[in-house]
């Protein structure tokens, strides 16, 4: 599981938001763990796919929550190369800028530096993820009409932190030799995304060589 390789590093990533966990005992932690042992098979298609007699909300849910775990991490590790002077604006290359809203506390979009971004992004998300009413973790409590909704903006703006890395600071990956990290856990997402058709296709264009790349071996 790439969680677990990364925390067996020696040098110690101050991880940027804390890990969101869930609770052992739960459907949801069986899901996970169920998750991480068709990983380890290797193979990456099958390993998203809803498994059999489960719920869809929940199968999203849980596997959103492991996205943003690793994201975490993975953004955790570069955190000194993303300053306020090396990413004055929050971009995927130079044809895709981001600029930050979240309808409830900031309706207008602003722009502001990647760092500061992806800490509102990260905070947003979750915020979401602690959120019982939409993201339940007790046994039975149903999931709100809207979650689908929500799940996929959260995802959507996770991609983008992704697609950050990727064009601004593939070279840090590189030396801290974190891209085989990188690419797994980014293949994975995109893997989950194009099972369930949760992110448009528009959104996924800064990466789209990348993608191409990566899932054409698996088709």
């Amino acid at each position: 599981n790439i969680s677990s390789l990364f925390c067996s590093g020696s040098r110690s990533s101050k991880t940027f938001k804390p890990k969101k966990n869930i609770p052992e005992g739960s459907h949801q932690y069986e899901l996970l763990k169920h998750a991480e042992a068709t990983l380890g098979s290797g193979n990456l298609r099958m390993a998203v796919m809803l498994p059999e007699g489960e719920d869809l909300n929940e199968w999203v849910a849980v596997n959103t929550v492991d996205f943003f775990n690793q994201i975490n991490m993975l953004y955790g590790t570069i955190t000194d190369f993303c300053t306020e002077e090396s990413c004055p604006v929050m971009s995927a290359g130079p044809k895709y800028e981001y600029h930050w809203a979240d309808g409830t506390n900031i309706k207008k979009p602003i722009k502001c530096s990647a760092p500061k971004y992806i800490d509102y992004l990260m905070t947003w998300v979750q915020d979401q993820l602690d959120d019982e009413t939409l993201f339940p973790s007790k046994i039975g409590v149903p999931f709100p009409k809207n979650f689908m909704s929500v799940a996929k903006t959260i995802l959507k703006r996770l991609f983008r932190v992704y697609a950050h890395i990727y064009h601004q600071h593939f070279d840090p990956v590189i030396q801290l030799q974190e891209e085989a990290h990188l690419n797994t856990s980014f293949k994975h997402f995109i893997f989950f995304v194009q099972e369930f058709n949760l992110i448009e296709r528009r959104e996924l264009a800064p990466l789209q060589e990348l993608i191409e790349k990566l899932t054409s071996k698996d088709r």
